[in-house]
């Protein structure tokens, strides 16, 4: 099972979560394009560290929206979202390979998540800008979602995620933030759930509906309450379980010198 955070989504001096703390834990990192947050420094900083870690780095693509931090839904004509989708990989790729190393999956962020979740319009536009760029990067995203049969409709490796510290509803999509239940805090909830996603694809709803969840990839929120004792809490459970823990996109080619 693949551990992934959202890493590097400062801006100029404002930090949000301990990046260097959770690159010691996590498998993969979604770091942050400069849309919805990150900027240049942090993407340099985060892909080095990265590397040196040896966590693969995937683009977190997002709306452009530093205000909103992504979580507010536009509306884009396609080819608009399949650029701006398309210049925030190529950026992000740009101080991987600086770093010796390169851009391995896509995820995109917040609102632009959901939405292409669900969107054809928008699904297609990630999609149209993957393809156009490297068809040999995953696409990580809710499993059978619209993106993902698009994804892997494109001839794509489309890559099922769950979310540790996220609260499900009935429906298989998570609570909205503003809603009771959307977070999951407890450190022995979490490794749990956690445990339950690697090796049953199954999740509990807030309303106790199990759902079948199939995932190579677990997200754990670098800004969640305590991020940082959660994913060494999460990491253990699941070795204790015998439940291996390796990036996903590990099969995906390192670059040509």
């Amino acid at each position: 099972m693949d551990l992934n955070a959202d890493l590097g989504e400062g801006f100029g001096v404002w930090r949000l979560g301990d990046d260097e703390a959770l690159l010691s834990v996590v498998t993969s990192a979604n770091v942050a394009c400069g849309f919805h947050a990150g900027d240049p420094p942090a993407m340099r900083r985060v892909c080095a560290e990265a590397a040196a870690r040896g966590v693969a780095v995937g683009a977190q693509v997002g709306y452009r929206d530093l205000a909103g931090f992504g979580r507010r839904r536009i509306e884009y004509a396609f080819g608009d979202l399949r650029d701006d989708v398309l210049y925030q990989i190529g950026a992000l790729d740009g101080f991987c390979r600086v770093a010796g190393s390169r851009v391995r999956y896509v995820k995109p962020h917040g609102a632009l998540y959901n939405v292409a979740a669900v969107d054809e319009v928008q699904a297609a536009a990630v999609v149209a800008a993957v393809v156009d760029y490297d068809r040999s990067l995953p696409v990580l995203c809710p499993p059978g979602s619209v993106l993902a049969q698009l994804a892997a409709g494109a001839g794509l490796r489309a890559v099922g995620e769950g979310f540790a510290d996220r609260g499900y509803q009935s429906a298989g999509t998570l609570v909205p933030r503003s809603a009771p239940g959307a977070l999951v805090t407890s450190p022995d909830e979490v490794a749990e759930r956690v445990v339950r996603m690697a090796t049953a694809s199954e999740v509990v709803a807030v309303d106790g509906t199990v759902l079948r969840l199939p995932v190579e990839s677990i997200c754990l929120h670098g800004d969640t309450p305590g991020a940082v004792d959660l994913a060494r809490h999460v990491r253990s459970a699941l070795a204790a379980a015998g439940v291996a823990v390796t990036p996903f996109s590990r099969g995906v080619e390192a670059p040509q010198d």
